[in-house]
Parts: C-alpha cells; sequence; structure tokens
C-alpha cells in the first residue's frame, strides 16, 4: 500500500481499499477523451468533447439565478460556458485572456452553442495532450479524482506485474498478460474501442473477470475440500424406519424425490460432513426428503435437528413431523422464543438426555443452553434467511454433524455454479402429481370490491382464501395497521364468512389457533402479513389475493402463490396493484403473470436483481462479484471452474498465489 496520510487511508478504505493489489484492481467507470481537439465549430453536439480557446467574458449573474457566465473563443468561434454552482478558484480561472481547455458535452443553448459545468483547465498555446484516455474512477467525498489516479499510478509502478496464471492456462482460453490487461484498462491508448471498454468486452476486461471468477471457484472448491478432511459420524442404517413411514403414507416419492434421497443417503454414510443444498420448487415435497434424512440420522443412533426461519414455519414442520414420527415411537422435541420458561426447560431436558430423537424450532436452536446428547445431522430451512454464523452454530452443536440446507427458492443455474461451488446440490424437479397450476391474474386496486365479491362467491362454495398485506420496510408498525384496517374492512363487507387473522406481531398460541381454525375450514378467509409465506398448508384454499403486489420481490411473490394450488382444485392468485407502476415493478409483475416454474423465476429475478440481492445474508460469507457478470459471462464461469479443479489438483502454490492475490485475509470467511 502506497503510503498516505491517515485521512486518506481511511477514505481509501470506505472504497474497500486496504492494501497496494486493491488499488491496482480498482478499475475505472468510464473514460474521458482528452487525446483529440475539436476546433469549436466543428465540434459534435451532444457528445463529450474537448475544445480549447480564450476567455472573452466572464461575469456573475444574479438573474433567474446566480450563476458564472463565460465566452471563449477560438480561431472559428465562439463558446458559451455556464456554472451554475462555482466557486472563487473557477471564477479565476476564467480570467479574461486565459487560454482554457474545455472537456464537456456541447448542446445547443438560447445565446448559442454552450457547455454547462465543463471539467476545466488553464493552459499554455500549444499545451500537449493526453496520450490516453483519462480513467474516471468510482470514489468518495474528499478523494479527487487526481489524487486517486497518482495513488494508482504508484501502486502499478514502473515494473510488470507477475501474472499468476501458467503460459499454458492462458494460451488455451486465449487470455492476454494481466500485466498489459490492467494497464491498457488503467490508461486505454486513444485508438481502442470505447465501446468494448464499457461493455467490458475488450480481451483485457475478460482477462479480469476471468482471474475473478478463478479466485472465486478456487476458494469455494478450496473450502469443498476441506470440509473432507475433517471428521463426521458415519450413519449406516438398513432404513427400516423409512421403509416404515413410507408404508404408513398416502402418497409415494415421486422419482425427483427418490433420487435426492439417495444422494442425501450416501453422504450420510461418509466419513466426512455433508453439506448439500436440497433445493425444489414450492410444493415439491422438500418436507419428507428431510424426515428421510432425519430417520436415516436416527436409525443410526443419532439426533437430528431441523431449523425454520419463522414460528410458523417450524410449527409447521413441527406438527408435520409429530405427525408422520410418533407412530414409529420416535419423540419429537418443540423449541421457540416464545416457549415459556418451564416449557422451554423441559424441552432441553428432552434434547440433552437424547429422549427427543428430533429437535424442531427457529434460531432457538442455536442458542448457548441448548445442548444435543449426539448430534448428527442439522437440517437448516429456508437456508438464505440465516446468517452464516447462524448455519455455523448450529452445526458446532455437535462434533461436525453433517448438514443438510434447503431453499424453496430455486437457485439459477449461474449462482450454483458460482457462490454455491462449496455444496453438494440436490434439486426436485418434479412435483408431485395430482397439483393443478395456479392461474395468476393481475388487477388493478381500483377493482377491489369485485375481488371482495369473487373471494365471498369462492367461500361460499366451500372454499377458502388467503388475503395477505404488504411487507412495508420502513416500517413493520404500519404494516400492522394495514393488515388490522384490511382485516377490519373485510369482516365487515363478508359478514357471512369467518374471517381469521394473522401477523408477526401474534403469541405463538394465537397464530396456531387461528392457523388450525383455517385447516379445518372454521375459518374461511385468513388476512395474513407475508408470515404465512412458507410452509403453510391448506388443500382447501384455493384463492390468493396479494395486495400491492407491486412492492414484492419476485420469489416472495412466488413462494405466496405457492399456498393455493395444492389439491385437486383449480386455484387462482390475484395480484392487486397500484399505479402509477415503475419499470421495475412492470418488470416483476410480467414475469411473475407469465410463469409458474421457479427455476425460471430465480432466472429472471437474478437479471432484475444482480446476485447481491438474490444471495441475501449468504453474502457475507462469499466474495461478491465486482467485474463479472454471471448472464454474460458463463463460457468464462464454466472455464474457470474447469482450471480452479486443475490447479488445485496439479499446482496448488499457483492456486494459493492467485487466491492471495485476490482474496488477500478474506479467504477465511470462505470456510461456511
Amino acid at each position: 500500500m502506497p503510503s498516505a496520510p491517515t485521512a486518506v487511508l481511511q477514505r481509501l478504505a470506505k472504497l474497500g481499499i486496504q492494501r497496494r493489489f486493491d488499488l491496482i484492481l480498482h478499475l475505472p467507470l468510464r473514460y474521458e477523451d482528452e487525446t483529440h481537439l475539436y476546433p469549436i465549430a466543428d465540434a459534435p453536439v451532444g457528445e463529450t468533447v474537448l475544445v480549447e480557446g480564450e476567455v472573452t467574458h466572464n461575469e456573475v449573474t444574479y438573474r433567474p439565478r446566480r450563476q458564472l457566465v463565460c465566452q471563449v473563443k477560438d480561431e472559428g468561434a465562439v463558446l458559451h460556458v455556464r456554472f451554475l454552482n462555482f466557486y472563487p478558484s473557477q471564477v479565476k480561472q476564467f480570467a479574461i485572456g486565459n487560454r482554457v481547455r474545455l472537456l464537456g458535452e456541447i448542446r445547443h443553448g438560447f445565446f448559442g452553442d454552450e457547455m454547462v459545468h465543463p471539467k476545466t483547465r488553464v493552459v499554455k498555446d500549444g499545451a500537449s495532450l493526453a496520450e490516453s484516455l483519462t480513467p474516471v474512477y468510482p470514489t468518495t467525498a474528499g478523494l479527487a479524482q487526481p489524487a486517486l489516479r497518482k495513488l494508482i499510478a504508484t501502486a502499478m509502478g514502473d515494473k510488470p506485474l507477475a501474472d499468476t496464471l501458467p503460459a499454458t492456462v492462458l494460451d488455451t482460453l486465449n487470455l492476454p498478460a494481466f500485466d498489459g490487461s490492467v494497464r491498457l484498462l488503467h490508461n486505454p491508448p486513444p485508438d481502442v474501442a470505447q465501446r468494448a471498454l464499457t461493455e467490458r468486452e475488450h480481451p483485457a476486461w475478460q482477462r479480469l473477470k476471468f482471474d475473478e471468477l478463478l479466485a472465486q471457484q478456487l476458494s469455494m472448491r478450496t473450502a469443498y475440500r476441506a470440509r473432507r478432511d475433517k471428521s463426521a459420524p458415519i450413519l449406516a442404517c438398513a432404513g427400516d424406519l423409512a421403509k416404515q413411514l413410507l408404508t404408513s403414507l398416502p402418497f409415494g416419492l415421486t422419482g425427483a424425490q427418490q433420487r435426492v434421497v439417495n444422494e442425501i443417503g450416501l453422504d450420510l454414510t461418509r466419513p466426512y460432513p455433508m453439506q448439500r443444498l436440497l433445493q425444489g420448487d414450492v410444493g415439491s415435497g422438500k418436507t419428507i426428503v428431510a424426515a428421510l434424512a432425519a430417520l436415516h440420522a436416527i436409525e443410526s443412533g443419532y439426533q437430528a435437528a431441523l431449523m425454520a426461519p419463522t414460528e410458523i414455519l417450524a410449527e409447521q414442520h413441527y406438527l408435520k413431523l409429530s405427525t408422520w414420527l410418533a407412530p414409529l415411537g420416535i419423540e419429537v422435541a418443540w423449541l421457540a422464543g416464545s416457549l415459556r420458561k418451564s416449557a422451554k426447560t423441559a424441552q432441553l431436558a428432552r434434547v440433552a438426555s437424547g429422549e427427543a430423537k428430533l429437535a424442531i424450532g427457529t434460531h432457538a436452536l442455536f442458542q448457548d443452553q441448548v445442548e444435543f446428547q449426539q448430534l448428527g445431522l442439522s437440517i437448516v430451512d429456508e437456508q438464505h434467511r440465516f446468517g452464516v454464523h447462524q448455519r455455523l452454530a448450529l452445526r458446532s452443536k455437535g462434533h461436525s454433524p453433517h448438514q443438510l440446507m434447503m431453499s424453496a427458492t430455486p437457485i439459477p443455474r449461474t449462482l450454483s455454479m458460482s457462490y454455491y461451488a462449496d455444496l453438494d446440490v440436490s434439486v426436485i424437479d418434479e412435483l408431485p402429481p395430482g397439483r393443478t397450476p395456479v392461474v395468476t391474474k393481475l388487477v388493478s386496486d381500483a377493482r377491489r370490491d369485485e375481488i371482495i365479491e369473487r373471494v365471498r362467491m369462492k367461500c361460499l362454495e366451500g372454499r377458502q382464501a388467503y388475503w395477505v398485506c404488504p411487507l412495508i420496510e420502513e416500517s413493520e408498525a404500519l404494516q400492522l395497521q394495514t393488515a388490522l384496517d384490511t382485516y377490519t374492512v373485510l369482516v365487515e363487507s363478508l359478514p357471512e364468512l369467518k374471517v381469521g387473522l394473522v401477523h408477526g406481531r401474534m403469541k405463538a398460541s394465537e397464530k396456531a389457533e387461528v392457523m388450525a381454525a383455517f385447516k379445518i375450514n372454521d375459518v374461511q378467509l385468513l388476512v395474513a402479513t407475508t408470515v404465512i409465506e412458507v410452509g403453510v398448508d391448506v388443500p382447501n384454499a384455493c384463492l390468493m389475493v396479494i395486495e400491492h403486489a407491486e412492492r414484492m420481490g419476485l420469489s416472495q411473490l412466488h413462494q405466496l402463490r405457492g399456498r393455493v394450488g395444492r389439491g385437486a382444485v383449480e386455484s387462482t392468485c390475484i395480484l392487486l396493484y397500484t399505479t402509477p407502476l415503475s419499470d421495475t415493478a412492470k418488470a416483476r409483475l410480467k414475469v411473475i403473470y407469465e410463469n409458474t416454474d421457479g427455476f425460471e423465476i430465480a432466472r429472471q429475478d437474478l437479471h432484475l436483481r444482480g446476485p447481491g440481492e438474490f444471495l441475501g445474508a449468504r453474502q457475507s460469507g462469499a466474495p461478491m462479484l465486482r467485474f463479472a457478470d454471471l448472464e454474460k459471462d458463463l463460457h468464462l464461469l464454466e472455464a474457470a471452474q474447469e482450471v480452479a479443479e486443475q490447479l488445485l489438483d496439479q499446482a496448488p502454490s499457483v492456486a494459493e498465489a492467485h487466491l492471495s492475490r485476490w482474496l488477500g485475509s478474506r479467504t477465511d470467511l470462505l470456510k461456511v
């Protein structure tokens, strides 16, 4: 890192720059062309150009507002220059008789061609032009572009930067050298195709993007291999409990479910910890797979734990699995934050003694006072809702127990290949038979009365409905008020129906009571906040209304829609929206209206939001990509995946050097 005052170092730290190499990788946002000087008369309008001339007029005017107005003249024409916000130093720059060089966009003004707020430099006649395009870097307050350019130039130095990759790799992939690529991106020659730079298609950009993707692959695969050096209990059993459970159920496994059960079963018999991600669309039957995995651990003499992000979802799992496992003589413990102290103490004792073979709960499961007699398998549902450290805390409850993570938010292939490359991935890509597709309708909020009438008719036919109120991030209190107001309106509008209400502020017992009544059709219409997003299973519910659908994310809308269509009756999801709609909201609603396949929705969601938001809590444990675009650079990702395996097998020192260059001390975050 170049020596610099503390204040400068603090500003660099805000940009994520902590070492010399971070400066080298701090690449320009865009470029300015100061290599070509236009005569004012010939300069193209609407483009950023460089012109030069003598200041012939300079005044500060106050109508219609305070501004600095100047005129600059060359041999052929006059250019008007205006500054709406200006400093005394700028007034001095435009002293009459000064020769100035201006970089900006010329446009037609009231008095003729003008530039507003150009970049300005006082020059002497015949001053030389820049030899390369001028980089414009991402920066922060107090760190000007010239100072940042100087720091980067110092970090680059005069000696060639060493290449971490062997020539054989570069030749095979037709990639240029690292040193030349970085120097070109910081100071491109004037004849380089600007579009190739801005679109990041230039070979120099391809090299940097490949290096970044390779570093990510190496870090993930290193973590994957490191896990295999740890020991875990070998869970081998005949599978008698699983057979008993399957025999007692009114349905059989789909081919996809059977495949992933086999994959998980094989992992559990290995001497190193399983870390498998089980993903499947809404309603694909992940819960039975989790139950069979838990039975595998239990029959092998160990305990299992299942953690869910919300109390409603955890409780749904508890009720369903207790029903399935009680006939097999298996005790299930329930641990949630809302339990009374005496009940919690009793449940903790059952888990610690080993009496309870399966513990189900929320984040309460990984608190210090929870002790397992012998934890062999931890299952984390909706894993993206938990931070890395929370998942680690559950894993630390046993001596490297096996871990199964489940997600009903399908993960696009490119994310699986990159951010989830440290995991084994199983996909349930088949829905159980008898599922009916959900019809999705987009309806303006102006037609709310029609929708209320539709709810009335459907419920009077003996069916049930959900009415979901929006998640308002700014205020939980406001969200609660919206739900309460909606509930009041619907109770008044539908006196012949029993309307229930569920929201996040209710006690667990109250929520459970309402959900139980809804399940047996004592409640026909359930008004809820998004707490019912996952885990609720009422086959008789065939209509869902989602208010302010334009405020919700695609995965959330897809999850909510998955609460209906769980029986044989045709189901409908009505997305109520208010106008005007932003372009992003229109794009989201179009995607959810046109698609029912969770994987396609996830792919388009990734396109709309980018990986950072999509990954949620996981990003705290994975290196985010700054340069590569997973959609555009799939070929580079596939190549990086292959090269990473080769280097780890055949040239581990090369892999280590490359990782050190790109991640520095951050590699420890990846071992999760």
